[in-house]
């Protein structure tokens, strides 16, 4: 595929407006649409040689080795963790260090991406004999076809651009951004082909918000065992407080002797019990008091569910039952405050 004409380095101007805001505004506006122009461009080569490097991505047995110098060389570390969150194991190597000891890091099942706009970088082209000799498959992309890289290369993916977004036409702007959207669009072609999905992405990223979304569940926060505020049925509602008090979650069990869900009472329940003048919580049964239909919870099912159970009810707390409704757990919302899921 024939390359877009070299970027011609221009003399750069100051305009009269240079620096102001109606200057700045209009810098800011021509480099996007210079790098719009480019990647209009970009999306027309998607197309047999783009298909081909997919096929050759599914097939590594091994990772994907992305390796580049200067501003490539930030790309690359960029596709390579964009690779490895969507399902296809990659990591960075920097072609300097590969050519001194770091090229023990690839292994013959292993795919190696390499990115250098002009296809001429040294560091690069010292490592593709070892490369070659090993049996690595080699990707190149380059901006330029009949680069060194490009013919060494098991297959080429053209990225050129006609012009940097520098006015120089020097600093690397362009040409980068086409390179990391070349590099997006192989990585979610793969995520596609793959079939990944938003928990496969969860489990990549346990620590992100949508991990916790999709991977925290009510066990792994929820108070358990001697932690769980529970009284009997037969407790007063004295005694039911002295228990809340103690367990610190604004609400406590009320159980039979199988330690099956019988109600639930809150600090709310005790509120409107202290409104009633009739009520003596010591003599009162918490039975009387008591909400007989809480809403319960799975321990298996995700703490972000907890979250919308008390937003839609109100509610600042659940207990967590088995099938039989046998008390397992209890959680409030500062649990899941705590647990970052709200």
């Amino acid at each position: 595929m024939t390359a877009a004409p070299a970027a011609t380095p221009t003399t750069a101007t100051t305009p009269a407006d240079a620096g102001t805001e109606a200057g700045l505004i209009a810098s800011g506006r021509r480099v996007i649409a210079v790098e719009a122009r480019a990647l209009e461009s970009l999306q027309a080569r998607i197309g047999p040689e783009f298909a081909e490097a997919c096929r050759l991505l599914l097939a590594c047995r091994g990772r994907v080795v992305c390796t580049g110098m200067g501003k490539s060389g930030h790309i690359a570390t960029k596709i390579a963790a964009t690779f490895s969150s969507t399902g296809t194991p990659a990591f960075f190597l920097h072609p300097g260090e590969a050519s001194h000891g770091d090229l023990g890091m690839v292994k013959d099942s292993d795919v190696v991406l390499a990115l250098s706009n002009s296809g001429e970088s040294e560091e690069i082209l010292t490592i593709v004999p070892a490369l070659k000799r090993q049996g690595n498959v080699l990707i190149a992309m380059t901006g330029r076809s009949d680069s060194r890289m490009a013919k060494l290369a098991d297959l080429h993916l053209d990225v050129s651009v006609a012009e940097e977004a520098c006015p120089l036409g020097l600093a690397p702007t362009t040409s980068t951004t086409a390179a990391l959207v070349m590099g997006d669009a192989l990585a979610v072609a793969l995520l596609e082909a793959r079939g990944f999905t938003a928990e496969d992405f969860a489990r990549s990223h346990p620590a992100g918000s949508l991990g916790r979304r999709l991977l925290l569940r009510i066990a792994d926060i929820m108070h358990a065992g001697a932690d769980v505020p529970r009284v009997s049925a037969d407790a007063s509602a004295s005694e039911a407080l002295v228990e809340m008090s103690r367990k610190r979650l604004g609400m406590t069990a009320v159980v039979d002797v199988d330690d099956r869900l019988l109600g639930v009472f809150t600090d709310g329940d005790l509120r409107r019990a202290l409104d009633d003048a009739a009520i003596d919580l010591r003599a009162t049964p918490v039975s009387k008091l008591m909400a007989r239909s809480p809403k319960t919870i799975g321990a298996q099912q995700l703490a972000v569910e907890a979250a919308r159970l008390m937003e839609e009810f109100k509610i600042n707390g659940l207990v967590v039952v088995d099938e039989e409704q046998r008390v397992l757990g209890a959680l409030n919302i500062h649990d899941l405050l705590r647990a970052r899921v709200v």
